[in-house]
């Protein structure tokens, strides 16, 4: 459906471009922004599915046409990335026709972590953490963790799901580690919500957010290329009209390098697991921890392998109650060496 759409929108977009008086880069800002709200049009029907499954399970608490006019108003941000975006390529594509790709891409990666930095200030509904117990749970692990400076915030989202998540985000003195209030709802253990604090930040400890903009840099350089490649026939990206080619080819690049992406990322979460593990000791936590998540937000514990690849960012839920399993062993053969030198 998304082929067909970018098909109908490449072969009207030329005559929008002849009968525009927006100037060149502007309209090619105009061609970009029109070709995402046909991407938004496209991906509508699978999202109304998606929120169906939820509110059927009880996970989502929003409406259709919140959902909808949300997901409508949130294409402003992305028109004011997709008009930043196109800016500079058909900026640089003036005075470099054929290697504006090799310009363009540290500087969108300039962007990325321009954007990480600021990213937490856009988060909204957020508030101290009030509980006690888990505040002090939470200075305990971030001063064993080294990051003792880094802030832990509570996002209200009980009035739009019932699934529990948390999250780090920000770099550098923008760093915070976000809980969502369902998370904290009761049906997680004190036990439990400190291992899922210490794997957050295990993801501050190990840099993540920065890796994961060092990772974006690592693929753009790729993405940018080939789009100069496909639309040197339309003129290069000097041309508005060869913006809707651009736009296909970077949805087709993003998606042809899912699986890719969600290697790095299950590596990430594995690596936070691990931490976290190192950090609390309670393999036992752990283990609850998963399942509940696995409960509370209807994960497949052992997912198809095709469904794995596509769609799992995180390992799967047996794989890391298996890496407790793991660690609690390791333990207890280190204590078995140990008890055995000490013995001679």
């Amino acid at each position: 459906m998304l082929l067909v759409v970018l098909g109908l929108y490449a072969r009207y977009g030329q005559r929008f471009v002849r009968e525009s008086a927006a100037g060149r880069v502007g309209t090619g800002m105009l061609l970009g922004m029109l070709a995402f709200a046909f991407v938004w049009l496209a991906q509508l029907p699978f999202g109304v599915v998606g929120l169906w499954w939820e509110r059927r399970h009880g996970i989502s608490k929003q409406g259709y046409v919140d959902t909808i006019v949300g997901s409508f108003v949130g294409l402003g941000g992305q028109f004011l990335f997709v008009c930043i975006a196109i800016g500079i390529v058909m900026g640089l594509a003036g005075p470099f026709r054929r290697y504006w790709w090799a310009l363009a891409a540290p500087v969108f990666v300039a962007l990325a972590l321009v954007f990480a930095f600021v990213q937490p200030v856009f988060i909204t509904g957020l508030h101290p953490l009030r509980n006690p117990k888990v505040a002090a749970d939470a200075r305990a692990i971030a001063r064993k963790e080294g990051v003792p400076q880094v802030r832990v915030k509570v996002q209200k989202v009980r009035k739009e799901t019932t699934a529990p998540n948390a999250e780090a985000v920000g770099i550098g003195s923008s760093r915070r580690v976000i809980l969502w209030d369902t998370l904290l709802d009761g049906r997680f253990s004190r036990a439990q919500v400190r291992t899922i604090v210490a794997h957050e930040f295990g993801h501050v400890k190990r840099n993540h957010v920065l890796k994961g903009v060092a990772w974006f840099g690592l693929a753009i350089v790729p993405a940018t290329f080939l789009i100069a490649l496909a639309t040197r026939r339309r003129g290069g990206m000097y041309a508005p009209e060869a913006v809707p080619v651009a736009v296909f080819v970077l949805i087709a690049f993003q998606i042809a390098t899912i699986p890719l992406q969600n290697i790095v990322s299950r590596h990430v979460e594995a690596e936070a697991d691990w931490i976290a593990l190192q950090t609390t000791r309670d393999p036992n936590a752990g283990r609850g921890a998963f399942r509940e998540l696995a409960i509370a937000s209807l994960n497949q514990p052992r997912p198809p392998s095709w469904a794995y690849v596509v769609f799992d960012t995180h390992p799967t839920i047996i794989q890391r109650i298996a890496m407790t399993e793991a660690w609690q062993q390791r333990q207890k053969s280190a204590v078995a060496r140990a008890g055995a030198r000490r013995s001679r």
